[in-house]
């Protein structure tokens, strides 16, 4: 499904995505260290072992980053001209090795551009939820969305 124009959002429109991932020790160990991030609670199992966790914890980046891939496809494929900015980043609960996440994308807010005519901007909040239903990151989200052209017809 191609990402949906300024015009296609409404406010307190709430998508739920259907692209669901479970992230592995790979993934974790994998972008810790391209990230220069060798903390030893995501890298050492026996340093892990005695933290309040007990485990390895996955990189919260990674799961900030997975978290607003994951939306691309139903919010701004195609149609965005970049990210304004990120507030507001929030990981309430951990996320281990082996944890399934899904995501729901809540529509906060939009607005015309001030500065273009072709564009608007979207207020995106962004939800990972894991398997046990909870939630795992929470940002707020600021987009900068094309405005659907002359010739694009109408929406399906």
């Amino acid at each position: 499904m191609p990402g949906l124009y300024y015009e296609e959002f409404e406010v307190g429109q709430v998508i739920d995505h259907p692209t669901r991932r479970t992230v592995t020790e790979t993934d974790n160990v994998l972008f810790s260290t391209l990230t220069l991030n060798v903390a030893p609670l995501h890298l050492d199992a026996e340093y892990s072992k005695e933290s309040i966790y007990g485990q390895r914890l996955v990189n919260s980046l990674f799961i900030l980053g997975l978290v607003c891939g994951v939306t691309v496809p139903e919010t701004t494929l195609g149609t965005t001209l970049g990210n304004l900015g990120f507030t507001d980043i929030k990981f309430p609960k951990p996320v281990f090795h082996g944890d399934t996440i899904h995501v729901q994308t809540i529509i906060e807010d939009k607005r015309e551009s001030k500065s273009r005519t072709d564009s608007g901007i979207v207020f995106f909040k962004h939800l990972g939820i894991s398997q046990r239903d909870e939630i795992v990151c929470e940002c707020h989200r600021t987009g900068l969305m094309m405005k659907r052209p002359a010739d694009a017809g109408s929406p399906a």
